[in-house]
């Protein structure tokens, strides 16, 4: 499976978002400060980069982030919003949201090796698109490793939940108690422009 393996700090820049929205804290770069000499971005370069700022953020290929706008175009209510709920909805973004992960990638790495269960089933697929109602949990065997047990401490991180998922503190199971909305997507992106670059 191919790997996005950018430099965060770098690529963040790049796509004008910080990488805390990555689940890093914020690094400076101290190339081109201020963003002197760039020339003015065209109208394709603005959607494009807004594409790419929601595939790089969940580590989505261009393949499949194309099948999840093939799919938002047949679901009722606007395709930007319905674009970014799918990607929202995947397995390894609520591993992330729910705070069993620091961040996507680690998430993503989590699933893969089969560490969670979803309504008490072996789910091992980062794309794996939760409902609401769904269980996610860390699953028994799993338990006793160091990134899971830390979660458990007393002195466990904060972790700030979406109002669409549930957790109990100090418990490794989370609930879908919604589908995501537009507000709980807490990153700064135009999705119409990138319903208007595939409209072209």
């Amino acid at each position: 499976m191919a790997k996005n393996m950018q430099p965060i700090a770098k690529r963040c820049k790049a796509l004008g978002i910080s990488p805390t929205v990555m689940g890093y804290s914020k690094k400076e770069t101290k190339r081109n400060p201020g963003g002197q000499m760039r020339k003015k971005k065209s109208e394709y370069a603005i959607q494009l980069n807004e594409k790419q700022k929601v595939k790089f953020v969940y580590g989505i290929l261009e393949k499949q982030f194309r099948m999840y706008y093939e799919k938002a175009t047949g679901m009722p209510g606007k395709t930007g919003e319905n674009l970014l709920q799918l990607v929202e909805r995947r397995l390894d973004n609520v591993v992330y949201r729910l705070g069993f992960a620091t961040t996507r990638r680690e998430a993503r790495q989590l699933v893969n090796h089969a560490h969670f269960t979803v309504n008490g089933q072996k789910v091992n697929i980062p794309s794996y698109l939760v409902r609401v109602g769904d269980v996610i949990e860390v699953k028994e065997a799993s338990r006793s490793a160091a990134c899971f047990k830390r979660l458990t401490a007393e002195d466990a991180p904060m972790v700030t939940v979406p109002t669409w998922l549930e957790r109990e503190k100090n418990i490794l199971k989370g609930t879908v108690v919604r589908m995501p909305a537009r507000d709980d997507i807490d990153m700064p992106i135009e999705e119409h422009l990138i319903v208007e670059l595939y409209s072209k």
